[in-house]
């Protein structure tokens, strides 16, 4: 571990040169930054935004950072890095506030239209009509997110897939690598360094040895919680000082200290850490310590509540953008009207941007607003209640800060005054509210999942073809088929998981592919299911084709924070600029025991929207997924049938090429008596039910709905409702689980409910997981024989 002093009497240490123009242009933006945050915390606290975090006291080791910047490498941040933003021209004044402001117009606030509070950055990874930009010409930074921590998993396939270009040339593309050179910058603070996605991350890179350059921001404190309680020893260097590389020995880090001040220890620090990591692949950690935040944690609270005098007088005292000024009066690089003039200027330029932001932000409603007040006056003109719709539209031109909310509120005001009227500017007042709903549903909606030709929805359907001499085989033999393939013809493409590797997966799908195709293609990870998640978000925002393997189903509650939060989230947080093609592939239901037979599809399917959720019942069903996925651009989980793998299946002769639609269930039996529905390794008890009871006379329709999300587009369920008008749900997911969202989905969704003769059913796991042992199964999960007795009875009423 290295503690980075400046020299006391030049303008730079060893290796650096700093010329008197760069240092002016970094104080300057410094000065712009650090105003940057007072006038923002001023616009919350007067009610212009809703809340406010800022980057104040970070401002010159970003600024020291941006220095070590090349074009193609990437950041993966958290919201206090305005300072570096400005300095690599990411962002400006203007687009800064339009996002305090919640700007929703993606040419006011193009890191997230407005869908992220303020201070969190992302920049287009995509143009408008969703090709992938040459990211090796720009400066590149993954969409932020509010969690912490959660910037730290996707920064190990960011760094990653540097290294993966390096080893496979046959893989690389200009517009996403030049010979593996970029760096994956990571930033975060001190506290969240306690959270276990910081040390998984740290680990896991340190493993593999991509070029990360990770800094913490460390001054001291968790909101009001100083870092003796965050971190054993109150110290993070020492902490981290185990992650230092030794000679000889393989793995670890560059690990430096140094003070978030001292402008050019931090300049040589990063540009040292940076040129390592960029030519050797050695991944560093820079902890930067004695930083400020002058304004307290966040516009929630005072952080004079928390800290002593004496500490904000410390604070006062080296704040880093007095240091950075002290150190440059003293080093004779300007003088004190220069200095001040700067000043001056910046805090001119800032204040009017802020008003810019402000006026761009309230035109377009101002002017919605105009319309509404013609419509309401037009109103108020023919009603007899026009007084009152008067006052509503006096009241919007009243309203001090406008938004929509305040139109469509006043809109539903004024039409229910006039509901008994029969009049034709009610009418037209209705549709002028209509149509804004249908517009800003899109607005503030749009980009959940991608968009046009690059969405798995439209992936035309090709049915398996089948040789008359097609080899019967185990499962996994058919996926590793189709595995194989895809490896072939795709160089872009990697698997990667537990036991992936030299195993070929514990079930086998990977089985001789590695040897095939190499570490790199099919590679083992330890046992780091959150890192796991995170790897794969970051190699598909770089461009390659990740398949990261959960090995379980149960264990896919250790990732599913970071895919709920990161990956699910990512194509809308970034208003559709960003993309990241993961297909999460685990297996899951009916194995015995607590821990490995968990069907837990409703708090997946719940917290991952933004994922396409497929539950296939055979490993066929699988492959065509599988194959429809590659094809698009969308992120998916794929939950296989556990016990399924050594279920003999013919091979499709296009086992790679034909696809399954996503959101289009399939009838495996017809009938007339009642719909059971059902999804994954409970269609094969519901199908032998459904032949025990066309004994007794009853016909069922048996349907696969094969994806969760997306569910039943063409509304196949509601067709045969029509014909039976009876629904019965088979679920291995505890009552009111996966269950429930499909009762909601075909009677809601899929308006059925006028069909039925009889209430909905559901036959789902009991509330407990199962015990260990087949009785225990048996008697934990629905078997054939409830399904049997629940279709009688549901058929009797």
């Amino acid at each position: 571990m290295l503690l980075h002093e400046s020299p006391s009497s030049r303008a730079g240490g060893a290796g650096v040169e700093l010329a008197r123009d760069g240092i002016l242009r970094d104080y300057r933006i410094a000065v712009r930054s650090r105003q940057v945050s007072l006038l923002g915390r001023r616009e919350v606290l007067t009610g212009k935004a809703k809340f406010g975090i800022f980057g104040d006291g970070k401002e010159v080791a970003q600024l020291a950072m941006a220095r070590a910047w090349r074009p193609g490498d990437f950041r993966s941040g958290y919201y206090r890095d305005q300072t570096l933003m400005f300095a690599l021209e990411l962002l400006t004044v203007e687009q800064y506030f339009a996002q305090l402001y919640a700007d929703p117009d993606p040419e006011h606030d193009p890191h997230s239209a407005g869908r992220q509070m303020n201070a969190h950055f992302a920049t287009p990874l995509l143009s408008e009509d969703g090709e992938w930009l040459a990211a090796t010409e720009r400066f590149n930074t993954s969409a932020d997110l509010s969690p912490t921590g959660s910037q730290m998993p996707r920064l190990v396939g960011l760094a990653q897939a540097s290294k993966v270009y390096r080893e496979l040339p046959g893989a690389a593309d200009p517009r996403f690598t030049r010979n593996g050179n970029e760096v994956a910058w990571g930033t975060i603070g001190n506290a969240s360094c306690a959270e276990g996605m910081f040390w998984e991350s740290v680990n896991a890179i340190g493993v593999i040895q991509g070029p990360a350059v990770i800094a913490i921001w460390d001054d001291g404190y968790g909101i009001s919680v100083p870092n003796e309680f965050q971190v054993s020893k109150g110290d993070l260097s020492a902490l981290l000082s185990g992650f230092q590389r030794q000679p000889g020995q393989p793995g670890g880090y560059d690990v430096y200290t140094v003070r978030g001040w001292d402008y050019p220890a931090l300049v040589e620090t990063f540009r040292v850490a940076a040129e390592t990591a960029r030519r050797e692949h050695v991944p560093a950690i820079v902890h930067v310590v004695e930083m400020t935040q002058p304004q307290g944690h966040s516009t929630s609270g005072s952080h004079e509540r928390y800290k002593s005098p004496e500490r904000l007088r410390w604070e006062e005292e080296n704040d880093p953008v007095q240091r950075l000024r002290g150190w440059m009066l003293a080093e004779g690089l300007a003088g004190r009207e220069e200095l001040d003039a700067i000043d001056s200027e910046e805090l001119r330029l800032v204040r009017e941007a802020q008003r810019r932001a402000w006026e761009e932000f309230q035109a377009p409603i101002r002017a919605e607003g105009r319309e509404m007040i013609a419509l309401l006056d037009e109103l108020a003109a023919t009603s007899p209640k026009g007084d009152a719709c008067k006052d509503i539209a006096r009241g919007i031109e009243r309203q001090g800060t406008l938004l929509r909310r305040h139109l469509m509120v006043a809109a539903h005001d004024a039409l229910l005054l006039v509901r008994d009227e029969e009049l034709p500017a009610a009418e037209r007042l209705a549709a002028w509210r209509d149509e804004q709903e249908r517009v800003n549903l899109r607005r503030y909606g749009a980009h959940l999942y991608a968009e046009g030709q690059r969405s798995a929805l439209h992936v035309a359907a090709v049915a398996p073809a089948y040789a008359d001499d097609a080899p019967v085989l185990n499962g996994f033999e058919v996926l590793n088929a189709c595995f194989d393939a895809h490896l072939q013809r795709e160089p872009r493409l990697l698997a990667f998981g537990e036991d992936v590797g030299r195993l070929g997966d514990v079930n086998q799908g990977f089985m001789g592919l590695q040897e095939k195709y190499g570490a790199v293609r099919v590679g083992d990870t330890g046992i780091r299911e959150t890192t796991i998640m995170g790897q794969a978000i970051g190699l598909a925002m770089r461009g390659l084709r990740p398949i990261a393997e959960i090995q379980y189903l149960d264990y896919l509650l250790y990732a599913l924070q970071i895919l709920s939060d990161d990956l699910a989230t990512l194509s809308f947080r970034s208003a559709g600029r960003q993309r990241a093609p993961v297909i999460v592939r685990t297996r899951g239901h009916r194995l015995e025991g607590v821990w490995h037979s968990g069907s837990p599809m409703g708090g997946i399917l719940h917290l991952v929207r933004g994922l396409w959720l497929c539950v296939p019942r055979d490993m066929t069903r699988a492959a065509g997924m599988y194959n429809t996925l590659l094809q698009s651009e969308d992120p998916a989980i794929v939950v296989e049938v556990l016990n399924g793998y050594r279920v003999k299946e013919r091979l499709p002769s296009n086992v790679a090429d034909f696809t399954v639609p996503l959101g289009v269930p399939e009838v495996l039996r017809a009938g007339s008596d009642v719909t059971v529905v059902s999804y994954g390794a409970t269609l094969r008890i519901v199908l032998e039910a459904a032949e025990q009871l066309a004994q007794v006379g009853v016909d069922a329709e048996v349907i696969d709905v094969q994806t969760l999300l997306p569910f039943d587009r063409p509304g196949v369920i509601r067709e045969s409702l029509k014909k039976t008008h009876r629904l019965l749900v088979v679920d291995e997911d505890v009552p009111g689980g996966a269950s429930a969202y499909i009762v909601q989905k075909v009677l809601e969704g899929g308006e059925a409910f006028w069909w039925l003769d009889a209430p909905a059913r559901t036959l789902t796991a009991k509330d407990h997981r199962p015990p260990y042992g087949s009785d225990g199964d048996y008697f934990a999960k629905p078997s054939r024989e409830e399904v049997f007795a629940a279709v009688r009875a549901l058929v009797a009423e």
